[in-house]
């Protein structure tokens, strides 16, 4: 059977539960894994990353473009490579080349939650839950 035909049905995953975690962000916050590969998503990924006042992620590039979409809060996004910054709020899309170095940072109390991640997926951000959940 080909990846194609694998999986063939409609599935709901439940953003709050039962996903698996990167460790993403430095503080308070979190990164879960919605859709990826081990759940049988094929051409798009996308993570739930929650910031809270004060954290950060850590610097991440991947070999595909990524795209994000900020679904509360505020925060920046910072070239790593540059320091340029550019302010976030609800509502915006972003979309980052494939190869930039960014991060994601909030200072306000509200946090910001960002949902998104690389498309297709990158072998690489799931290398450590991809063990861990086959067990």
């Amino acid at each position: 059977m080909s990846a194609s035909q694998a999986y063939t049905t409609v599935r709901v995953v439940d953003s709050r539960a039962n996903v698996p975690r990167l460790p993403l962000v430095i503080g308070e916050g979190d990164a879960a894994v919605v859709m990826w590969p081990g759940n049988g998503a094929l051409y798009r990924t996308f993570q739930v990353l929650t910031l809270k006042g004060g954290d950060r992620t850590v610097d991440l590039t991947h070999l595909s473009d990524s795209a994000y979409y900020v679904s509360a809060g505020a925060g920046d996004v910072v070239d790593v490579t540059t320091g340029e910054r550019q302010a976030l709020a609800e509502g915006a899309m972003l979309h980052i080349d494939r190869g930039d170095r960014y991060r994601f940072e909030t200072e306000d109390a509200g946090g910001l939650v960002l949902i998104g991640g690389p498309c297709p997926a990158d072998p690489a951000l799931y290398a450590g839950i991809a063990s861990a959940v086959a067990e």
